[in-house]
């Protein structure tokens, strides 16, 4: 297999404050990677740092060079300002900025290609409407709109599938399938155990620490996740209680 992104002994944090602690691991062309853990394990921090938006502490993250327009990536809803008055087809047409530049034309070409994103996510008719005034389910469903247009090999994921509607998880869900299909690289961060079982073969389990990595299988097992737990308390003595789906505290 070839390696996309390697971890050697990588610790990120905030003004010197380590999230993720000498994490080590390699990410192979076409993983589906599922990154778990308490909150506050360094999850979106580790997403973050693959992004370059965070610089190692130590160690080193090799992206095999990847460039930054080479990697897509959906942060979490909560981080994302929904009062702007823009457009569903603007934001989805963000997706061909690497293709046509910032200052591009949307062509007809693009304009296609835009229509069909938005056909693939189930937002057909949408593109005048302003995103403020979309559901959850339908935001969620018109940034894989923009995934899809970015046309990555390596896709990262933050809490893709929270606080959606049944139906919504299904068709996107179906994407992140197809993408897999399509040997593309997908790492994404979930809470839902039961997602993780279904769609990832793979899984990270982080509290702050790196606790295991490898099949989701192996990895998501009660004594893994309680471990996360249990060196999630004793990094915060103040920390609420919030052991993983399924595992007593």
């Amino acid at each position: 297999m070839t390696a996309v992104l390697t971890f050697d002994d990588l610790t990120l944090g905030y003004d010197r404050h380590p999230a993720v602690h000498h994490l080590d691991g390699v990410v192979e062309k076409g993983d589906l990677l599922a990154v778990i853990g308490p909150n506050g394990a360094g999850k979106s921090t580790l997403l973050k740092g693959v992004m370059g938006q965070l610089r190692p502490l130590s160690g080193a993250i090799n992206r095999h060079g990847l460039k930054r327009q080479d990697i897509a990536y959906m942060p979490q809803q909560a981080g994302l300002d929904l009062s702007f008055p823009l457009t569903v087809f603007d934001m989805v047409a963000m997706g061909l900025w690497c293709s046509i530049g910032g200052l591009g034309a949307v062509d007809a070409d693009s304009r296609n290609r835009v229509g069909e994103a938005l056909e693939r996510v189930g937002l057909e008719g949408f593109g005048d409407r302003i995103i403020g005034t979309l559901s959850r389910g339908q935001f969620q469903r018109a940034l894989f709109a923009r995934l899809l247009l970015q046309d990555s090999n390596v896709i990262l994921l933050d809490e893709p599938f929270t606080a959606i509607d049944q139906k919504t998880e299904d068709d996107l869900s179906s994407i992140v399938a197809a993408w897999r299909g399509e040997g593309r690289t997908v790492i994404s961060v979930l809470h839902d155990i039961d997602q993780v079982r279904r769609l990832f073969p793979k899984t990270l389990l982080l509290a702050r620490d790196p606790i295991a990595w490898g099949a989701t299988t192996d990895v998501v097992c009660k004594d893994n996740l309680r471990a996360a737990h249990a060196l999630s308390e004793a990094w915060d003595d103040d920390a609420a209680d919030c052991a993983p789906p399924g595992v007593a505290a």
